[in-house]
């Protein structure tokens, strides 16, 4: 389920994303806990859907409110019908369908609740399973930008997906027709 982090969840944060199988693929890499409380302590303060603004959410088990990841939703100026989304999940809970989950979700919310127009979402080229998961949720790629990410201290590729409302609508309709779809957060 996602939900909104707090001060308890720190620690969880901390642990999956200064796991090296993370770092390897995102921007934020906290080094202490003092780092992840901060962020929390940003986003509290963080109106959600304010125009161009980031807005973390915990990604959770349900049965034990485990916080096993976080998603990003990038609310994009200047007329915020756009929405970036990022994930991250952690190492021990990759491949089980959480990340499917979620992402679904929050796209699925951000189109039918929040009326955007357009969802986007980047990857780095070698990252296999969330190019996958973005693809089996019904995103495409739109584009390998070559060296146009600044990491650490170099430039890395990119890879762009985005899925418009329309093509969203459609492929629900055709998932439930087919007796497919994804269970909600």
């Amino acid at each position: 389920m996602l939900a909104g982090l707090g001060p308890e969840d720190c620690p969880q944060m901390l642990a999956y994303r200064s796991h090296p199988l993370v770092t390897r693929f995102q921007l934020w890499r906290p080094a202490r806990l003092e780092d992840v409380q901060e962020m929390i302590r940003k986003m509290e303060l963080t109106v959600f859907g304010a125009m161009d603004s980031w807005y973390q959410l915990g990604v959770f088990l349900r049965s034990s409110r485990e916080l096993i990841g976080d998603l990003g939703m990038h609310f994009l100026s200047p007329d915020n019908q756009q929405t970036e989304i990022g994930f991250t999940i952690a190492p021990g809970y990759q491949r089980r369908g959480y990340g499917n989950e979620a992402v679904f979700a929050a796209v699925d919310y951000l189109f039918g609740t929040l009326h955007k127009h357009r969802v986007t979402a980047s990857a780095a080229p070698e990252n296999a399973p969330s190019r996958a998961l973005l693809e089996k949720i019904g995103m495409r790629m739109e584009g390998h930008l070559r060296q146009s990410v600044w990491v650490a201290d170099h430039w890395e590729d990119d890879v762009v997906y985005a899925v418009l409302d329309v093509e969203w609508r459609e492929g629900r309709r055709g998932a439930k027709r087919a007796g497919g779809g994804h269970a909600n957060l």
